[in-house]
This record gives C-alpha cells, structure tokens and sequence, in this order.
C-alpha cells in the first residue's frame, strides 16, 4: 500500500509537472499583468481606470494558454483553450497575487496588534492568499468548462460576467470575506454606481467585467476583426468612466451628528488612570466644544431641525476597555449626553451576566450603545458578523498560533439581530467596523425602517497601509445602494458623513482627535436592493449554472453521435 501511494504521488507530481510545461509563457505574461492591474485598480493606488482592462489579459491568457501543436499564418504559435486544470492554476496564481497586493496589511495587524513573529505573520498572511485565491481559481476552472466544443470562444466570453458575479457571491455566502468586490472600483462613479440601488454592486462588477470580456474579445478573435473590435471595447470603457465627471445635484441635510474621532492607540497600556484621563479628555471635547460646532452646523447647510442643535453625538468603536457593565464609564456618558442634551451612541463591550443569558457564564458583545439625552441607556446592538482571528477564533486548536488577536477581550459572541435603535423620532441602523463590507447584510437595516446608517468603526488595526481607504469605500458604496445617509465615526479615521450618492461631504483628517459636524437627512424610502436583496447575484449564479449544465448535457449527446 505504501508503495502504490508512492507511486500514484510521483504520478500526480509528474502530470503535475506536464500540465504546467504546457502553458505558453505569454499566458504567464498575461497572468501577471492582470494581477497587477488588479492590484491597482484599488487604494491605495486607486488607479480605477484600469478596472475597465485589469481583467482581460487574465481571460486572454485563459482562451489562448497552450501549444495548438501548429503555426498560424504569420509563424506565431497556435494557442488553444487552457485545459480544466491550467485555467484554474493559472486563475488561481492571479488570485494569489491579488489578494497578496490589496489585503498586504494583514501581515501588519497579525505581527503588530496579533502578537505573532515576523515568520508566523508571513505564514498567515500566504495561508490567506492560497485560501481566497481559490476563488479565482474557481472562476477559470468554469470559465474553461464553459468553452464550446472544438474550442469555441464565444460561450465562455458571453459566460465571464456571469461566472464573476457568481464567483463574488460565493465569496459572500461560503466565505464570508467579500473585501474589495470588483465593483467597489467605480464607487466615485455616480452615474453608473446609482446601477446598485437596483441590483447592488455586483451589477457594476457584471458592468466591469462585460467590458474586460469585449477587450478580450479583441485578441482572441481573427486579426482583421482586432482592430474594430479593440476600439469599441475601448470606447465603450471611455463612455462608462466618464461617468466620474458627472456630479449629482447636492442633497440637502437638515440634522446634524457630532462624529467625535478618539484616536486611541490600538495598543494603549490601560490603567485606571488611563482609563479615566482617555474618558474625561473625550468627554470634555464632547461638550465643551459642542456649542461651537453647533454654530458651526447652523451655517454649513446642515440646520437641523432644531436650528443650531446637534441632533446626535457618535463615538465610534474603540480599544478602550469601555465596557457597558462598568459605572466608572456609563456615569460620565450619561452626564454627557444630559449635558448636550442629545442622544449618544457609542460604541462599547456589551456584556451578559450568566443570570441573563441562561448559559454558564457570561457572554461578551462588540455593541454599540444608545443613551437617551436624559441620561438613560435605552437600547443596544450587538455586532452579529464577527472579524475571524479578530473578534472570535476560529477552530481554537489548529489556530491556537494567533490567540494573541483575542488575549485582549477575549471571544466576542455574534448578536441575534439587526434591528434599527429608536433614538427619539430617527431610527438607526447600526452596524460595526467589518459589517459595512457585507452588502446583503447592511440593506436589512433599511429594510427594517432604518432611517439614517451608523457605522463605528476602529480602524486603527490597518495602520497607514491602503486598508481604511478600501473600507472607506466599501461603506461608501453601502450608501448608494439603499440611498441612504451615513455616518461613519472611526477611531482614527477616515471620520466622515456619507449622502445617497457614496459621497463625503464632510471628513476629518485621520490620526487627529476631533469633533466633526457631520450633515445627514432621514428617509424611510427604500430601492429595489433593499427590497429584494442580492437576486440579481443569484440570477446571475443560475444562469451560470444552467450554462455549464447544458454545455455538458450538449457535449454529451456530441459524443454520443459519433
């Protein structure tokens, strides 16, 4: 048996080993390329005209991967169709790459804040890449089951955007990591991102990939139709992205939010001195400059519906030890919100006694907390999607390596819900930090009557790397499809107001203690996408999928005949 295993492994290397000595170097060319231009495409290069192109070298090199074993007219070599198993090594290499160049700042939070050595860092920063790369993996291995029979292109070109958007909600459903989907890119796009309040944003991802597919087109099809094909697929992309200079009218805001930015070390040694100096020093920049930024609000456009008032004072997530069962913190809240005479929100650790939860012991929450502006603390909501290695860990025993990411607060419990809080006539939909990247989840606020969005957030963790920016508009992009405010307070930036059209309208400089009036308006209209949901995503996985079920069923009957 432990020859036979032996020998089928040398067999495995050896077909292995075939299969990659049968791609064209220029495939690899064009892997690389594609990663690269992936990489761009967001922050913090934030080169997002390259979107329109990033993805075609990439189906290029999937259509045109191997030796036909005859020359073309010219004397270039003949490329065919990458088999099953080199369109997804080839795919998967380019996901590898990708997620290497835009979520590089997981090296960072793991070493600095998760208390593992430089080797263990670089191991879970590689693990992370071999396990999401899968994902473009798995779109070239269907992009390649897609082709027709004798080689035929078209079906897999006309399948591509269909495969991506499918490939994008998998990401959502089995992952759980949709960071940066492809249409993200366009979020400054204000013509061709107001697509989402229908379909989300996978519809511009579907957008942005049509365009790839018609650039790719253009080097697969015979040489006399390039020229024409090229140019309209450009075109095509010059059209779409000069959406970007179009602007929308401004949208008017009549209340106003105190945003207050902590910038509180990540890695703050907390004492009881500490403790109590952060809070007075927060809560003093709080009220006493809140009469000045109330002056401020009254001649910025956002009145208020109380002239002059600040209708809300947000404080975001924090690595303060701000926990919701601790006198020494909710006293000075609850004398602050008494003394602005506003609702609070702020974010804490939520906490269960064992009496409460009717479990062993207690539980422990990522919240964020409502205070009524008499001093009460009316209501709470419990982050439900939770960071893995950040808030919770998963499978402790294989993971036990980077405990250091938990050794603070220990394991977060998910909440059991996301309802909106009432704070007086406006109702809130709160969701925290890693929340407002998950598009299906954040639409169930509006869904639910949620007038205004929240979002707290501690970004702190990323450092100066690209991650706050790629946050920044993930959140932003959460705006525009349900068409609504939002108010993002962070704990070191980017502090910002959002409107319906993914704009900031006011921000703060990151890395600086402040307080920010931040203009919003309530509505209690909702799109399409609130309504309904991620179905275009999903129509977009069953035509995929019914795709792939007919060209085998004709495949089949092809071979039958013969």
């Amino acid at each position: 048996m432990t020859r036979l295993t032996r020998f089928e492994m040398t067999r495995f290397a050896r077909l292995l080993s075939l299969m990659v000595r049968q791609i064209h170097y220029s495939a690899w060319l064009l892997v690389l390329l594609s990663s690269l231009l992936q990489v761009l495409i967001f922050p913090l290069a934030g080169l997002y005209v390259f979107s329109w192109v990033a993805f075609a070298p990439l189906i290029v090199a999937l259509l045109r991967a191997r030796p036909a074993g005859v020359l073309e007219i010219n004397g270039l070599v003949n490329l065919q169709t990458a088999r099953p198993g080199q369109a997804f090594l080839l795919a998967y290499v380019s996901g590898i790459l990708w997620y290497a160049g835009t979520c590089y700042w997981i090296y960072n939070t793991m070493h600095e804040h998760g208390g593992l050595s430089v080797p263990f860092a670089l191991l879970a920063l590689f693990l992370f890449c071999l396990y999401l790369g899968l994902y473009h993996g798995l779109f070239g291995l269907l992009l390649s089951w897609s082709v027709g029979p004798g080689g035929d292109y078209r079906r897999a070109l006309i399948a591509a955007p269909f495969l991506w958007v499918a490939v994008e909600l998998a990401r959502f459903n089995v992952t759980g990591f949709p960071w940066n989907l492809l249409g993200t890119a366009q979020v400054d796009n204000i013509s061709l991102s107001r697509i989402t309040t229908w379909t989300g944003v996978y519809g511009v991802s579907f957008e942005i990939m049509l365009v790839n597919v018609a650039v790719a087109a253009a080097f697969v099809v015979p040489r006399k139709k390039r020229s024409t094909l090229l140019l309209a697929a450009l075109a095509a992309a010059a059209v779409l992205q000069a959406g970007r200079l179009v602007d929308a009218p401004a949208i008017p805001a009549d209340h106003a939010a105190l945003l207050v930015q902590e910038n509180i070390p990540v890695d703050e040694t907390w004492t009881r001195e500490t403790f109590e100096r952060t809070l007075r020093e927060l809560t003093d920049l709080t009220v006493k400059d809140l009469s000045v930024k109330r002056d401020a609000s009254a001649g910025s456009g956002a009145s208020s519906s109380k002239p002059g008032s600040i209708d809300l004072i947000v404080w975001p997530e924090s690595p303060a030890p701000f926990f919701t069962s601790d006198p020494l913190f909710r006293e000075p809240v609850s004398q602050m919100a008494r003394d602005a005479r506003s609702w609070v929100v702020t974010g804490a650790i939520g906490t269960t006694s064992a009496a409460q939860s009717g479990k062993s012991g207690s539980q422990v929450f990522n919240s964020a907390v409502l205070i009524s502006p008499t001093g009460g603390w009316t209501a709470r909501y419990d982050k439900v999607h939770l960071v893995p290695f950040g808030e919770y860990l998963p499978f402790p025993r294989l993971f036990a390596f980077a405990g250091g990411l938990t050794k603070e607060v220990g394991g977060f419990e998910p909440g059991a819900a996301r309802a909106p809080l009432d704070a007086g006539s406006e109702r809130l939909g709160i969701f925290i930090c890693y929340e407002s990247v998950f598009p299906g989840e954040v639409r169930q606020f509006a869904d639910e009557g949620a007038q205004v969005f929240v979002n707290l957030s501690n970004d702190g963790w990323y450092g100066d790397s690209g991650a706050y920016a790629q946050h920044l508009n993930q959140t932003r992009m959460r705006a525009i499809e349900n068409d609504r405010w939002i108010l993002s307070a962070t704990n070191t930036g980017v502090t910002a107001s959002i409107d319906p059209y993914g704009r900031t309208v006011a921000r703060l400089p990151r890395k600086e203690r402040a307080g920010l009036v931040a203009p919003y308006a309530l509505t209690s209209v909702t799109t399409f996408y609130t309504r309904h949901g991620d179905w275009f995503a999903w129509l977009c996985a069953i035509i995929s999928a019914g795709a792939l079920v007919t060209r085998f069923v004709f495949s089949g009957k092809a071979k039958d005949s013969e």
